[in-house]
């Protein structure tokens, strides 16, 4: 068997190469065209966390956020992996005491927050995490919401055959241009269903989240809802100095962007991104090792999108502390190498 991944990025010390990541990549636009790929565009794959906008669109097509009055910046931490800030904390129990739930009901277990002069402040405090600090907790709200909104049991809102994730599981498929039976399913990291897909199809269910043209009245309003908030509130989908809040922040209202674990990342580009006439574009990307410092990923999705055209050169500026191209430095700050992409696009 052929492997679906081709070199992506490497570290350099000296004249040498020394480290490569591996990975593949889809380029799709919201026509269903591949524009661009690297290795197999067809690898099959987890999105984990990039999914959670999907996650979100049966409750928004809903009218959920209608119902309970959720706000443009609690929508985007529906669709977040959020780095556990007080401020992240009091967006969620704001959400939960509309909805009329609490801490208790969230079964995505806890963990210390990514943002990690957060994380040093309740050590000092004694302070343990509770859910309310996992980074999918918004998620987990989100689905609570929807399991009340439709009148449906909360205690068991995780399990595949819940109406919650029945109707997320027929939205995400119907999204990717997938039939449902063909997903490939998982449980995440904090529980809830997850889902593989080849990475043409989640490239494709980015580019219609971001130009929906094709889709019903009131599933093209949700995707417009779900997009624009979290363009407007990217802080509140990553946090400080993370890669999805940082270029989201330099897209200016036209990029998209949600990262997953174990190296998948995803992108969304609105129409009129790449000139007046261009459709919505969707971008997945999984780096074979997992990429566990995201260095891969960063990089590579930044190198697609210089090679596509879509960032000037000041917001590559903007995004220069996480590639494409990095100068690497050891513990004396002398100049030992460089980090950069191994590839060319191919078209």
């Amino acid at each position: 068997m052929a492997n679906p991944y081709q070199p992506v990025f490497e570290l350099t010390r000296g004249r040498i190469v020394e480290c490569i990541h591996f990975g593949a990549a889809a380029v799709v636009d919201s026509h269903g065209r591949l524009l661009a790929s690297l290795g197999d565009p067809r690898l099959v794959t987890f999105l984990r966390s990039s999914a959670k906008p999907f996650q979100a669109l049966p409750f928004i097509e809903r009218r959920g956020h209608e119902k309970f009055g959720l706000t443009q910046k609690e929508i985007a931490i529906m669709c977040s992996s959020h780095s556990g800030t007080d401020e992240h904390v009091e967006t969620i129990k704001g959400m939960q005491a509309k909805i009329g739930i609490s801490v208790d009901d969230l079964k995505c277990g806890f963990h210390y927050p990514f943002h990690a002069e957060t994380a040093d402040a309740m050590k000092v405090r004694g302070e343990l995490p509770t859910p309310y600090r996992h980074n999918c907790s918004g998620k987990h709200t989100g689905m609570l919401a929807h399991a009340r909104l439709r009148g449906e049991p909360t205690e068991n809102y995780i399990d595949f055959h819940h109406p919650v994730q029945e109707s997320i599981l027929q939205a995400f498929s119907e999204m990717c241009g997938l039939p449902a039976e063909q997903v490939e399913l998982g449980i995440d990291g904090c529980s809830a269903p997850n889902f593989a897909v080849p990475l043409y199809n989640a490239a494709l269910g980015f580019a219609r989240v971001c130009d929906p043209f094709e889709q019903t009245p009131v599933r093209a309003e949700a995707c417009r809802t779900i997009s624009a908030a979290m363009m407007a509130y990217p802080d509140m989908v990553g946090g400080p100095g993370r890669f999805d809040t940082a270029l989201m922040q330099a897209g200016l209202g036209r990029i998209l962007v949600k990262g997953g674990a174990e190296g998948f990342q995803a992108i969304g580009l609105l129409p009129g991104a790449l000139g007046p006439d261009s459709p919505g574009i969707g971008i997945a990307i999984k780096i074979s090792d997992g990429d566990p410092t995201d260095r891969a990923r960063n990089g590579v999705a930044l190198a697609i999108l210089q090679a596509m055209g879509v960032l000037s050169p000041e917001q590559l500026a903007q995004m220069a502390p996480f590639g494409p191209q990095i100068e690497l430095e050891n513990f004396r700050k002398l100049k030992v190498g460089v980090s950069r992409p191994a590839f060319e696009l191919n078209h």
